[in-house]
């Protein structure tokens, strides 16, 4: 895990330096009337965050986890209206969230990482297993935004 609270932190030091060249109009562009724009994409990480910490709170106290309740994403990006708020604003969010995120997997009990979880389709998935494939997920979005370079440095 030391390996994967690393990267992510690295992500947290690494992000809002990478949209320093750029402005916010092009920052809120979309590629395409039905695409995110790169805020959008952030604001995206933000809910996956709020979305995730329940899980890694609840699978560390829960006797018996409740199966892992989906989200609409589409809808949480238009509701939570990242496309209209300042960029400022979704990147401090989105710092703010991934810190949290960061310290919970820093204080998760090595020996409760194994503790499994019901996932979307019953199938039981690992504490350590969730917390590694969100900071795939997050690399993922990021290699969307800014390209395959940033994921390899």
């Amino acid at each position: 895990m030391k390996e994967v609270i690393a990267r992510l932190h690295h992500w947290i030091e690494k992000v809002p330096a990478s949209f320093n060249t750029q402005s916010e109009t092009e920052i809120s562009k979309r590629p395409q009337p039905n695409k995110w724009s790169q805020k959008e994409i952030l604001g995206h990480l933000c809910d996956s965050a709020q979305n995730n910490l329940q899980r890694f709170i609840r699978a560390q106290y829960e006797e018996q986890p409740q199966t892992v309740i989906r989200y609409d994403q589409d809808a949480w990006v238009h509701l939570m209206g990242y496309q209209t708020l300042p960029f400022e604003q979704v990147l401090s969010l989105w710092v703010s969230l991934h810190k949290q995120v960061a310290a919970v997997m820093e204080h998760t009990p090595k020996e409760w990482l194994q503790n499994t979880y019901p996932f979307g389709d019953g199938q039981p998935v690992t504490l350590e297993w969730m917390m590694r494939d969100y900071v795939d997920h997050l690399e993922h979005h990021l290699k969307q935004i800014f390209g395959s370079h940033i994921v390899k440095e």
